[in-house]
């Protein structure tokens, strides 16, 4: 037979272990959310370059066939020394140096049916520009970007001399291995190194003499390298 001091003592152990059960229970219930979370919760990371963003692109070397490489050459014109020339149909560049002098270059052009001619200036110049393709592009290649920023991915490449009243350019590429060839939208482009050599001597308001395809070729013997 139980004494009631006994019985007491046995109420006093039962509050006590009912107390610690408790006590236990809030502890885990208040220890929850660092069970459920023992690491910092992920920050937010703004959605990844999508694929008309500007990607870096580790450039091929491309080595130019001679006649392309940039070179001093004779040219025999009544144009005046810091106008830009461009021989379409021989895929040159010239600027002119005077006294029978001109700077060469190795040039990709318009492919079949986007040529054009004419006289314009050199009214913006710019460094790794943004490239903006025009409407007409757009309608015959729906499937371009908008708009891409400047960059090494850029097709506009490292430099690019916006000519007057129209949607062309003499610009660098990011596919050097298309210089001598018909390839562009109507747009002159050279290879990186060289639109930057060509950029850094002409002005704005420099002249920019399109020839058309229709213009008789220059003989190849006419050129010679300075250095």
């Amino acid at each position: 037979m139980v004494s009631t001091k006994g019985v007491a003592m046995l109420n006093l152990r039962s509050i006590l272990t009912a107390a610690a059960f408790a006590t236990a229970v809030s502890t885990s219930a208040a220890a929850a959310p660092l069970a459920l979370f023992p690491f910092e919760p992920p920050q937010y990371q703004p959605p990844q370059a999508t694929a008309y963003a500007p990607v870096e692109v580790e450039q091929e070397a491309t080595e130019l066939p001679s006649k392309f490489k940039r070179q001093v050459v004779s040219y025999a014109t009544n144009e005046a020394p810091g106008t830009i020339v461009i021989d379409t149909p021989n895929t040159f560049l010239y600027l002119v140096l005077g006294n029978g002098r001109a700077l060469r270059y190795g040039i990709g052009v318009g492919r079949e049916g986007f040529t054009w001619a004419g006289t314009k200036t050199v009214e913006k110049k710019a460094e790794w520009p943004d490239w903006h393709p025009p409407q007409e592009m757009i309608e015959r290649q729906p499937y371009l970007p908008r708009f891409m920023a400047g960059g090494p991915g850029n097709p506009l490449g490292a430099r690019a001399m916006y000519l007057s009243g129209s949607v062309y350019r003499i610009h660098g590429t990011n596919a050097p291995h298309t210089i001598g060839q018909r390839v562009s939208s109507g747009c002159i482009r050279l290879t990186n190194e060289d639109v930057s050599d060509l950029y850094a001597r002409v002005t704005v308001g420099a002249k920019v003499v399109v020839l058309p395809m229709t213009a008789h070729k220059v003989s190849s013997r006419n050129g010679f390298s300075s250095n």
